[in-house]
């Protein structure tokens, strides 16, 4: 009976994880079946939090919002304690049982999701950075630990990966978060190419708005290919990891793509959102398998 509910739990995640439109890949085919179901129950932890941090419509406003992230923590916290009653946590036990996954880059993803619902503006690129830390780098190292990998040396390219495709979104949203009075453009990179928050409010595309985020994308270009690394690294590790580094491929091909999207739109992000085409899916699929 103990099986059938993990694996009913694991189902449920999978459910939640394929109904999300992601332009990053999430737990593709490329990665082995087994491997799967533990990616798609930290995507439901993850997705549930987010959710929350992202909801403006929940009643009672922000301190409702924190207050169902703590909530989710508490659950969190219950999982480690082998008290497990929600399906997403009785998935996320059984992946954290089987892959000796510790609760710290789980409890940055809650940390990342509180500061979303606190914090609407940033001064310093550090600041976006940190950031990122929290938000995005857990991710990366989670999914090296689902594949039998701990080693710091993987996780400092993870990091850089995780960090870049973060960013990505940030530029690819910059009218999705304006929408929710967010704003993760850094200020000191506004003032540096002469743009202000009133005429991003009006959503006004310039010449300054165009040079300040060709500058974004090309300091995140910069990023992901100090990330690259972590897929030759992969290649030549153990069989296991091999598997991963082709989704590692996908990944990267995916964030960078988005990023030569964003050239194509000439920067004009505030009135159309760059998206990946069916034809493109393909051309990323099929170069992550050379």
């Amino acid at each position: 009976m103990r099986d059938t509910l993990i694996d009913s739990s694991f189902k449920y995640c999978e459910q939640i994880a394929k109904g999300h439109y992601e332009n990053f890949p999430v737990a593709s085919l490329l990665l082995p079946k087994e491997k799967r179901k533990y990616v798609y129950a930290i995507y439901a932890f993850a997705r549930a939090a987010d959710d929350f941090a992202d909801e403006e419509g929940i009643e009672g406003g922000a301190a409702k919002r924190l207050a169902l992230i703590d909530e989710w923590n508490g659950k969190l916290k219950d999982c480690y304690s082998g008290k497990a009653y929600d399906p997403i946590f009785i998935a996320l036990a059984k992946t954290v049982e089987d892959n000796q996954i510790p609760i710290e880059p789980l409890d940055y993803l809650l940390n990342a999701f509180r500061q979303d619902v606190v914090k609407q503006r940033y001064e310093r690129f550090d600041e976006l950075l940190e950031y990122c830390k929290y938000s995005a780098n857990p991710v990366g190292r989670l999914v090296l630990m689902i594949f039998g990998c701990h080693d710091e040396e993987f996780f400092k390219y993870s990091d850089k990966i995780c960090t870049a495709l973060q960013l990505t979104n940030f530029w690819q949203d910059v009218e999705v978060d304006l929408r929710k009075e967010r704003v993760y453009l850094p200020e000191e990179d506004m003032k540096r190419f002469g743009y202000s928050y009133n005429e991003l409010e009006v959503k006004q595309e310039n010449e300054n708005f165009r040079n300040l985020m060709k500058f974004e994308v090309e300091r995140t270009k910069k990023i992901f290919d100090e990330g690259k690394r972590l897929i030759e690294m992969t290649a030549a590790a153990g069989k296991e990891l091999k598997n991963l580094s082709k989704e590692l491929k996908l990944t990267w091909s995916g964030g960078t793509t988005i990023l030569k999207k964003i050239e194509e739109i000439n920067y004009n992000v505030l009135n159309q959102r760059p998206r990946i085409s069916g034809f493109d899916k393909i051309k990323i699929f099929l170069g992550s398998r050379i």
